[in-house]
C-alpha cells in the first residue's frame, strides 16, 4: 500500500495496479487514478518549479484549473507539454517529466531567480531591458542583445518536434438540448429533458459522469451520492435519444448555439484500437442549452500560500473521498467559509488529523463549531495565516490574530505543525462559457463572485454556476432548466431527498492577508499580490491593463482561481468596490485544444489541397505544378533541359502564333438565379447586367463598401433569371461570402439563389489565332463562326459526345473561347481538345505563360486588385455606370479616392535589358547607398515574348501623367537598380484587333 492511500474508499479499483514513471522514477498507482492522485498517494508532494522565480510547486487543485502541476507527457518520441497533471488518467507505461526545471526538479539552478526580490517584480522586462545604456548597447540595442537569452528563459514545457502519428476526427451533431456539465444539475437536467422526448447530449470534462457527488460524501435518494449519480447515468445511457459524451470539454460558444467540444477518446490508453482516434473534435448544433458547469473553488492569498502541501480544501476532500488518497497526516485549514468544515471532517473520517481550522470570522455559527468538534480540530476563529514554513514540502505554518474589518494583524504569531495547509477562499462560478455567448457578469456582494450574465442567446443555468452551491438546490435547478429547454411544462413531481453537512455558501469578504512575504494570486505566472498593487501605483489601473502588465490570468489556467483575488486587490488599491473595476471577457477556448483535432482528417496538410479534373492528365504529361491559392495548377509543361524561363516563352510564343490551350477549372463559378437575380446583379457590379442579352457575357467590376475595387470576372446569362457568374480563382470564397452577406442582411427582399458551382465544371481556354479553327474540327450541334459566337457569345454543343458550353473571351489578347464541360467529363473533353489542334501546333501552357500574356495585355489580377487600388487606379472608370447606385458607389468618390498623386497602373520597360522583380520600387532619382523617395511599386514581371524585352505592371503616383517619362528600379534588397520607361498597360495590341479577328 502507498504510503498516504487510504486502505478502504475512493472509486480506484485497488485489484489493478498501474505502473507509471516520474521524472524517470517508477511509480504504482491503480485504475482511476489520475497522475496527481497517484504521486500523491506515493507521498511525492514536489510537482513543478514556478514560471518566474523556479519556486517549488506541488498540486493546488484536483481539476482542470490546476495553476502548478503541470507536466510533460511522452509517448514515444512526441511531446505534450503543459498538461495539468490532476487530468492526466494514468495508464501501465505512461511516462510523465516535470517542466521548468535543470538539472532536476529537486535541484534547479534557476531558483536563484528567488534572490531577485523587486528585480523581478511585474513590468521588470520592459523596465530593465529596453533602456539601460551599457556601452554600445544603448536603447533597444540591449534589449536585443538579451531576447535570446529571455525567449531560452521564457516558457514552461518545451514542445516535441517529432511527427504526431495519431489520428483525429471532427464530428457535427445537432441536438434540443446541449448539457455541460453532469453534476447533480447536469444529470437531473439532461434526465428531465430525454423525459419530455429531447435529443440530449449530455458532456463532462471528467472521465466519471456526476460532477461534485463522486467525492461529497452527501446523501441522496438514500444512497451515497456517487451511487446516485452512477445510476442516473446508466439510465439516461439507456435512452436512445440520450448520447453521452464523458472525458469532453466543451470549450467554446459561438454564434447560433453553436458550441466546440473536444472529446480525449484515447489519452487514457496504454495502446489504441485499429483506427481509433486521440482526440474528437465536435461542433454541436444545440436548440438550447443547458449549463451547468460547478464552480472553481479559491485560494486565499498570503504569505507562503505557494509552497507544496499547500491546497484547496475541496481538492483535498476530493483526492480523500474519490481517489482514496491523504494528501497530507497532519492537515490544518485556513478558510472564510462554511465549506471548508465539511471538507476537515471528510479528512478526518478518512484517517488524517485535523491539528486546526483557522478562520478569519470571529462570529462562527454553532453548527460550523460543531463540525470542527467533529473533526476533532483546534478552532482558530478570527485568526488568519501569515506564513507557511519548509523547503520542498510544508512543515508549519505560523497563524495571528485577524481583525475581520479593519485587516489587521495582532498578538504574537503562533507556529502550528502541519504537513498540509488547505485553504478555502469562497466559490467562483464557472461562467466562461456564458461569457462567450455574450454579456458581462454580474458582481453578486454575497457570494462574493460573479455570476453569469443575463443570456443573450439560448442558454440556462442550473447549480453552482448560477451561484446555488447546495446540492439540493441544483437538483432542483437542473430539473426545472432539463423541463424548460425540452419545451416542456414543469409539473410539481418529488425530488431526490439530500443529506448534507450544514453550511452557508456566503463567505467573508477577505481575499488577503497583508504581512511580509511573497503572497502569490497567480500561482503559475508568479504574479503577487505586490505586482498587483505595482501595477496600480504604475497608472495600469483597467482590468486589460492589469492583466497584460502583471500577467494575471494570462497563463494556461487562463486565471479560473486567480481572476477574483486578483480584482479584490486592484479593487482595493483603487478605492472602489469590485465590480467597478469589472472583469475581463472568458474568451474560447476554455482549455487547452489539440491543433490535431481542429485539422483531423485533414491532419498532416497546412489546408486542403484543391485538384483540377484534368490533374492527372497534367502529372502525366509532364506538367510542373505548384499551389496557386487552394489550387494545385501547371506551371509550365517543360522539355527535356528547359529552363522555367524558356519554357513559359515557348508556350506563350506559340500560342500567339499559332494556339494554346489552358486549365481554367479552378476560376471560382456561382450560379446566380431567381426572379430578381438582374438587379442583384446590378447592385453588385459597377455596370449594367440586367441589360445583356440571354446568351452574352460581360466582363463585370465589384467594389467593396468603402469604394475600392473587390473582384473582377465575366458573368454569363443562360437565362432570363439564370446567371453564371465567374471570379478570380483566389477570391471565389469571399466573393461568395460578399453575395450571401448582402442577400442575407442587406437585401433580404431580393428573390435571389447563389450557389457554388466551381467544382461543378471543368474549364479550357483555348486561344491563339488557329483557335477558331480547332474548335470547329471537333464540335457539333453549333456553328462556331464569328456570326453564331461573336465576341462574349455564348453557345451550346458537343465536343466528342460530351455537352459543352463556349463563350468567346480572352485574357490572353488572342482570340479566345472558353469551353466548360460537366467536371467528370473534363480530360474526356480536355483531350478531344488537344488532339483537334495538333495539326495546327496547339501548346499546353501553364500559369507562367498565361501571366506572361495577361501582362503584356495589361490585364488586372490580385496583385493589382489589392485592397487599396480603386476603378480609377486600375484605368477601369469606364466600368462605373451613372445609371444605376451599386455596392461602394456612395463612397467611390471620398476625396482621398479620387487625388490625381493616386498609385496608378502603368507599363514599365526595363531600359538596361535586365529583368525585374516583383515588389521592387519605383524611383525619380536614383540613391543605392540610401534608397528613398518611391514613386511606387511593381506588382507583377514577366520577360516577354511578343516585345523581346523585360516588362512588369506597376502602380505608381499619378501613372497616366508619367508615360513616356524615365525613372529608376530601386529593389536593395535584391541589389537591382536601373533605369525604366513608364508606358501605358497595354504592351501588346492595344486595340484589340486581335482579340476580336
Amino acid at each position: 500500500m502507498s504510503p498516504r492511500r487510504i486502505e478502504n474508499g475512493g472509486r480506484v479499483d485497488r485489484l489493478r495496479t498501474i505502473r507509471f514513471t516520474f521524472d524517470g522514477v517508477t511509480y504504482t498507482g491503480h485504475a482511476g487514478d489520475t497522475l496527481a492522485s497517484a504521486l500523491l498517494a506515493n507521498g511525492v508532494t514536489l510537482f513543478g518549479r514556478s514560471f518566474k522565480y523556479h519556486r517549488p510547486r506541488g498540486v493546488l487543485t484536483a481539476g482542470v484549473e490546476e495553476p502548478n502541476a503541470l507536466v510533460t507527457v511522452l509517448r514515444g518520441e512526441v511531446r505534450e507539454p503543459n498538461i495539468a497533471a490532476t487530468m492526466v488518467e494514468i495508464y501501465d507505461g505512461l511516462t510523465a517529466v516535470s517542466q521548468n526545471r535543470f538539472p532536476s526538479l529537486a535541484w534547479d539552478v534557476s531558483a536563484a531567480n528567488q534572490l531577485g526580490g523587486k528585480l523581478l517584480s511585474a513590468g521588470f522586462y520592459y523596465k530593465t531591458f529596453m533602456g539601460p545604456v551599457i556601452g554600445p548597447l544603448k536603447g533597444t540595442r540591449f534589449w536585443m542583445f538579451c531576447e535570446h537569452f529571455i525567449r531560452r528563459a521564457a516558457g514552461l514545457g518545451r514542445a516535441g518536434t517529432a511527427a504526431d502519428t495519431s489520428r483525429y476526427e471532427r464530428m457535427n451533431a445537432f441536438c434540443d438540448v446541449l448539457v455541460v456539465g453532469s453534476g447533480p444539475a447536469g444529470l437531473m437536467a439532461a434526465k428531465a429533458a430525454a423525459e419530455q422526448g429531447a435529443r440530449v447530449i449530455l458532456t463532462e470534462l471528467e472521465p466519471r459522469f456526476g460532477g461534485s457527488a463522486n467525492w461529497s460524501g452527501e446523501t441522496i435518494d438514500g444512497m451515497p451520492a456517487d451511487d446516485w449519480a452512477a445510476r442516473v447515468a446508466g439510465q439516461l445511457e439507456g435512452n436512445d435519444n440520450v448520447r453521452l459524451l464523458p472525458r469532453t470539454t466543451v470549450w467554446g460558444y459561438y454564434d447560433g448555439n453553436t458550441l466546440a467540444a473536444l472529446e480525449r477518446v484515447s489519452d487514457h490508453k496504454e495502446s489504441l484500437a485499429k483506427g481509433e482516434p486521440r482526440h474528437r473534435y465536435w461542433a454541436i448544433r444545440a436548440r438550447t442549452v443547458v449549463l451547468a458547469t460547478g464552480s472553481f473553488e479559491r485560494p486565499l492569498v498570503f504569505p507562503g500560500n505557494d509552497r507544496p502541501g499547500v491546497m484547496l480544501a475541496h481538492a483535498a476532500e476530493r483526492y480523500a473521498n474519490e481517489y482514496g488518497v491523504l494528501p497530507g497526516e497532519r492537515i490544518a485549514l485556513f478558510t472564510n467559509n462554511d465549506s471548508a468544515y465539511r471538507s476537515a471532517l471528510a479528512l478526518r473520517k478518512a484517517g488524517a488529523a485535523i491539528v486546526a481550522i483557522v478562520d478569519v470570522r470571529s462570529g462562527l455559527s454553532d453548527e460550523m463549531r460543531r463540525l470542527a468538534t467533529e473533526a476533532e480540530a483546534e478552532m482558530l476563529s478570527g485568526h488568519a495565516v501569515v506564513a507557511t514554513e519548509g523547503g520542498k514540502a510544508l512543515s508549519g505554518l505560523k497563524v495571528q490574530r485577524f481583525d475581520m474589518l479593519s485587516g489587521a494583524l495582532t498578538g504574537d504569531a503562533r507556529s502550528i505543525h502541519a504537513d498540509c495547509l488547505l485553504m478555502s477562499g469562497g466559490w467562483s462560478p464557472t461562467i466562461h462559457l456564458a461569457s462567450q455567448a455574450g454579456a458581462k457578469a454580474e458582481w453578486n456582494p454575497a457570494r462574493q463572485a460573479f455570476l453569469p450574465p443575463k443570456p443573450t442567446q439560448r442558454w440556462i443555468g442550473a447549480g453552482a454556476f448560477t451561484g446555488s452551491f447546495s446540492t439540493a438546490e441544483a437538483i432542483a435547478e437542473g430539473r426545472t432548466a432539463g423541463v424548460a429547454a425540452a419545451g416542456g411544462t414543469d409539473a410539481p413531481t418529488a425530488l431526490p431527498d439530500v443529506e448534507a453537512a450544514p453550511g452557508e455558501p456566503d463567505p467573508a469578504p477577505v481575499f488577503e492577508i497583508k504581512a511580509a512575504g511573497k503572497s502569490f494570486v497567480d500561482f503559475q505566472h508568479d504574479v503577487t499580490a505586490e505586482d498587483v498593487r505595482l501595477a496600480h501605483r504604475e497608472g495600469f489601473i483597467s482590468v486589460e491593463h492589469l492583466k497584460r502588465y502583471t500577467t494575471l490570468g494570462m497563463a494556461t489556467d487562463q486565471g479560473k482561481s486567480s481572476n477574483v483575488p486578483g480584482l479584490a486587490i486592484m479593487a482595493e488599491a483603487l478605492g472602489k468596490p469590485i465590480p467597478e473595476v469589472g472583469t475581463t471577457r472568458f474568451r474560447p477556448p476554455y482549455t487547452a485544444v489539440s491543433i490535431g483535432s481542429l485539422a483531423a482528417e485533414r491532419f498532416g496538410d497546412l489546408k486542403p489541397e484543391r485538384l483540377t479534373p484534368m490533374h492527372d492528365w497534367h502529372i502525366a504529361n509532364g506538367a510542373r505544378m505548384y499551389s496557386a491559392g487552394l489550387w494545385y495548377r501547371p506551371m509550365i509543361y517543360g522539355l527535356a533541359g528547359e529552363t522555367v524561363e524558356q519554357a513559359y516563352v515557348r508556350e506563350a510564343k506559340a500560342t500567339r502564333d499559332s494556339a494554346g490551350i489552358v486549365d481554367v477549372s479552378t476560376l471560382g463559378k456561382i450560379a446566380v438565379q431567381g426572379p430578381d437575380a438582374a438587379e442583384f446583379l446590378d447592385r453588385v457590379y459597377t455596370n449594367m447586367f440586367s441589360t445583356l442579352a440571354v446568351g452574352k457575357a460581360r466582363y463585370g467590376l465589384m467594389l467593396r463598401e468603402d469604394g475600392l475595387a473587390f473582384d473582377d470576372g465575366t458573368t454569363w446569362r443562360l437565362g432570363e433569371q439564370d446567371f453564371l457568374m465567374t471570379t478570380t480563382t483566389a477570391n471565389a470564397g469571399k466573393v461568395m461570402q460578399h453575395l450571401e452577406y448582402f442577400l442575407d442582411v442587406i437585401w433580404p427582399e431580393l428573390k435571389v439563389t447563389v450557389t457554388s458551382v466551381t467544382d461543378e465544371w471543368a474549364g479550357a481556354a483555348i486561344g491563339g489565332p488557329k483557335a477558331r479553327a480547332i474548335l470547329a474540327t471537333c464540335v457539333t450541334g453549333t456553328a462556331v463562326d464569328n456570326a453564331t459566337l461573336p465576341f462574349m457569345g455564348i453557345v451550346r454543343g458537343q465536343i466528342a459526345g460530351v455537352p459543352v458550353m463556349i463563350c468567346r473571351l480572352s485574357f490572353s489578347g488572342e482570340m479566345a473561347f472558353e469551353v466548360y464541360s460537366g467536371a467528370g467529363y473534363g480530360t474526356h473533353v480536355w483531350e478531344a481538345l488537344i488532339e483537334a489542334g495538333k495539326p495546327s501546333g496547339l501548346v499546353t501552357y501553364g500559369l507562367e505563360a498565361l501571366g506572361t500574356m495577361r501582362i503584356e495585355k495589361g490585364h488586372v489580377t490580385g496583385a493589382e486588385i489589392d485592397g487599396r487600388t480603386t476603378a480609377r487606379d486600375l484605368h477601369l472608370d469606364w466600368m462605373l455606370s451613372k445609371k444605376k447606385p451599386f455596392i461602394g458607389s456612395a463612397m467611390m468618390d471620398r476625396e482621398g479616392l479620387i487625388t490625381p498623386d493616386r498609385l496608378q497602373l502603368v507599363g514599365l520597360v526595363s531600359l538596361d535589358n535586365r529583368p525585374f522583380n516583383g515588389g521592387a520600387h519605383i524611383v525619380e532619382e536614383l540613391d543605392e547607398a540610401n534608397p528613398r523617395d518611391s514613386i511606387g511599386h511593381i506588382t507583377a514581371c514577366c520577360y516577354s515574348p511578343a516585345l523581346g524585352k523585360h516588362i512588369a505592371l506597376a502602380l505608381v503616383k499619378g501613372g497616366k501623367a508619367r508615360h513616356g517619362t524615365r525613372a529608376f528600379v530601386s529593389d536593395p534588397l535584391r541589389n537591382r537598380f536601373g533605369p525604366i520607361e513608364i508606358v501605358s498597360n497595354h504592351f501588346y495590341d492595344p486595340d484589340g484587333s486581335r482579340m476580336h479577328g
